[in-house]
């Protein structure tokens, strides 16, 4: 198979209804620049008569310089008892000043009878009026068939009419919306064939919802029956259990079946451009997200890992490299010597697996992972470690010592001070910071401290912090397993501690992070970067 699919992202839209889930303008903004950087063909950025914090993105919108993408507003249809021209929505539709606008309709019978409490001629002349209204001034007119599939189950006959219809009006694309996600991939597969074969000549669109865990299964279902116009979100969010993920829709279509969804340059974005829209979304992309996710290219099993470096192609579908994500050798006491060659070989590039260097690494591992330490999600401590155990390591800064006084009380958010005193080519720095309990102000006592003697420490900011308790019947006296990931603007690492004291697993974390932070830019002109999450 081969031709163009048009993408059309609705993280602003979509997204946006996911809970948790909201957006400033300016969020709004850059996630529209990271989708057009990617090669999005259409971007929809949600309702202006519904939102006025939309109709504010709508103008500042216009200032930006896209290079692929086309803002698009939406809304629906004009009211069942509303002149086309003086309805609200159809007007704010227009305020917009997009030059395409995706406008939905009912297709199912049910619904027209039971939400709009409309006959079926009414809702077709009103989904007829509100798509030449808009065509007539100016408008590329996107139609989203809403709940189509479950219309063609209710009334097969008129679920088509809706779609000739909209056509007929002037829309350029008609879209088939799984509006409840509710569908399986051999009735999509069906029904989109017979949507194509009465809207000869107009592109047919898929819109599908994750209820059934099929979105992206009835997207490609859809796909292969004719659709070339595929609607879906960047991380797979939306309303309830979300939209078909983009992020492997676009490599399901490009890679395997020779559709062009971007242009071939920007695929390998695709995962930097998922974590950072995920990253104002504030959320997390799952590990094991196919494609993007950290987890999604990781071999930990020592035979897998073995196969792996004779043939990347015995345990990995596609070249991480395609999508911009990275192959990673999980660190375990499982993964034997395959799994810790390739980090050695970075930093000692002669040794073999049969160097004695190798095993005293694994050795290290063992004592460390008996103590609860895990280094497959810390790669950054593992490298540390590697140097420490091979005595290849100068440590950058000597603690002294630090104490801190938390205060609480049932009225006023908990605050804590931290004090700290640090050594650094001889010389001493004494330093205290606030913050709004024990780690953060430990955190920024030392980070305060540090950046006499490392000003570009100032760029160093944690983005995640995560707490488990190992062993959780020792009660009060568990350990707990720390993990920190940080980031300096450019790149990301993490880094862990381990300790019956979170304060102190916290700390040692923290030094680990900016110890890792400080060799980095020691042996930036010769450091190989293809070990790190960017």
């Amino acid at each position: 198979m081969s031709g163009k699919i048009s993408i059309l992202d609705s993280v602003l839209r979509e997204g946006a209804q996911s809970e948790g889930v909201s957006f400033t303008v300016q969020d709004k903004l850059n996630i529209a620049l990271t989708l057009d950087s990617m090669g999005i063909r259409y971007i929809e950025a949600g309702n202006p008569a519904s939102n006025p914090k939309d109709m504010d993105f709508f103008r500042e919108a216009k200032k930006l310089s896209l290079k692929n993408a086309e803002i698009c507003a939406f809304g629906a249809t004009r009211r069942r008892d509303a002149a086309t021209e003086e309805d609200e929505n159809v007007r704010a539709l227009l305020a917009a000043g997009t030059g395409t606008v995706v406008v939905f309709g009912k297709a199912w019978d049910f619904h027209v009878a039971q939400v709009l409490k409309a006959t079926l001629r009414e809702n077709l002349d009103m989904i007829r009026d509100t798509v030449r209204f808009l065509r007539r001034n100016g408008r590329k007119v996107i139609f989203d068939a809403e709940h189509f599939f479950d219309g063609m189950r209710s009334d097969r006959e008129y679920a088509l009419e809706v779609l000739k219809t909209a056509a007929q009006a002037g829309a350029s694309i008609v879209t088939l919306c799984d509006t409840n996600g509710g569908s399986l991939f051999f009735d999509v597969a069906e029904m989109t064939a017979a949507a194509v074969g009465v809207l000869d000549g107009v592109e047919t669109g898929i819109h599908t919802h994750n209820d059934s865990g099929l979105a992206v299964s009835n997207t490609i279902a859809a796909v292969r029956s004719g659709a070339l116009h595929v609607q879906g979100t960047v991380g797979g969010m939306g309303e309830r259990c979300g939209n078909a993920n983009l992020s492997v829709v676009i490599p399901d279509l490009q890679i395997k079946m020779g559709y062009e969804c971007i242009p071939d340059g920007s695929l390998h974005r695709l995962t930097r451009a998922s974590r950072r829209i995920a990253e104002i979304c504030n959320i997390t992309l799952r590990d094991s997200m196919p494609y993007v996710g950290t987890a999604a290219f990781a071999h930990k099993a020592g035979m897998h890992i073995d196969g792996i470096m004779k043939s990347h192609k015995t345990f990995e579908h596609v070249d991480p490299e395609l999508v911009g994500n990275e192959r990673r050798m999980l660190i375990s006491e499982v993964g034997g010597r395959s799994s810790v060659l390739p980090v050695i070989q970075r930093i000692l590039p002669g040794v073999t697996k049969d160097s004695p260097q190798v095993q005293r690494v694994l050795d290290a591992i063992k004592e460390y992972e008996r103590r609860g330490y895990q280094f497959e999600s810390a790669e950054a401590s593992f490298e540390l470690l590697i140097r420490k155990t091979l005595g290849l390591w100068k440590p950058f800064f000597d603690l002294g010592q630090f104490k801190i006084i938390e205060e609480q009380n049932h009225t006023d958010a908990p605050s804590a001070d931290a004090m700290i005193k640090v050594m650094s080519d001889g010389r001493e720095e004494i330093t205290a910071a606030q913050g709004n309990g024990p780690v953060h102000a430990l955190d920024r006592a030392l980070r305060k401290a540090l950046e006499v003697f490392y000003p570009q420490l100032r760029k160093v900011q944690l983005t995640d912090y995560k707490v488990r308790v190992i062993d959780s019947r020792a009660a009060t006296g568990a350990r707990v397993r720390v993990l920190i990931e940080s980031t300096d603007g450019d790149n990301y690492w993490t880094t862990l501690g381990v300790s019956q004291d979170v304060i102190n697993a916290s700390f040692l974390a923290l030094t680990d992070s900016i110890e890792y932070k400080l060799l980095r830019d020691s042996m930036r002109e010769t450091y190989n970067d293809t070990n790190m999450d960017i």
